[in-house]
């Protein structure tokens, strides 16, 4: 028993539809421009940030 002629048209159609689509894949580029910090640090940061680890050190002395 062969297939109808209809149905196998439509099959064919289908499969070449799916051929055609799966071509047309999108594309997605994105562009990261560089980002830029800008850091001072003077020694009064530093000041601070050693007084304020002596003073956790004396809080925690087991600490380390």
């Amino acid at each position: 028993m062969t297939p109808p002629k209809r149905l196998v048209r439509t099959v064919l159609l289908a499969v070449g539809a799916a051929v055609v689509l799966s071509g047309c894949t999108p594309t997605i580029r994105l562009q990261v421009d560089p980002i830029q910090i800008y850091a001072k640090l003077d020694a009064d940061v530093r000041v601070r940030l050693d007084q304020e680890l002596r003073d956790l050190l004396a809080e925690n002395p087991n600490l380390f």
